[in-house]
């Protein structure tokens, strides 16, 4: 009984993952549309966002353990690594691939921002 449980959790966290990586993937396509790249996909969205996450943390841990430096270059070098993903899946340059890379940030904010609002509005109109 307990396999079973436990199988079906972990079906579950792969389908979550895989919704997620999929919202995400839109947002950074969303994000290489409105920078103004040509071959811009979900599919490489998707990608970006795996490859891009998976090496800005490796290369966020190598430059954070630099002692005084490490606290700054950690995070900036992990950003830096995600936008030279994002310019190598897109073929693209380095300032569309920076303008992508931050529109995704800003439109998954407004998004969730007004998500928040929009369910926070609805819960309030619920209590009352």
């Amino acid at each position: 009984m307990m396999g079973v449980v436990l199988a079906g959790l972990g079906i579950l966290a792969i389908i979550v993952f895989l919704v997620a990586l999929f919202i995400a993937g839109l947002f950074m396509y969303l994000g290489a549309k409105l920078a103004g790249i040509e071959k811009a996909s979900i599919g490489k969205g998707m990608l970006a966002v795996l490859a891009g996450s998976i090496l800005g943390v490796i290369v966020g841990f190598i430059f954070g353990m630099i002692p005084i430096l490490g606290m700054i270059l950690g995070p900036l070098m992990a950003f830096i690594a995600y936008v030279w993903v994002v310019k190598a899946i897109f073929s693209t340059g380095w300032l569309k691939a920076f303008i992508a890379t931050i529109l995704a940030i800003v439109i998954e904010i407004v998004t969730f921002f007004l998500l928040g609002a929009l369910l926070g509005a609805g819960l309030w109109a619920l209590a009352f």
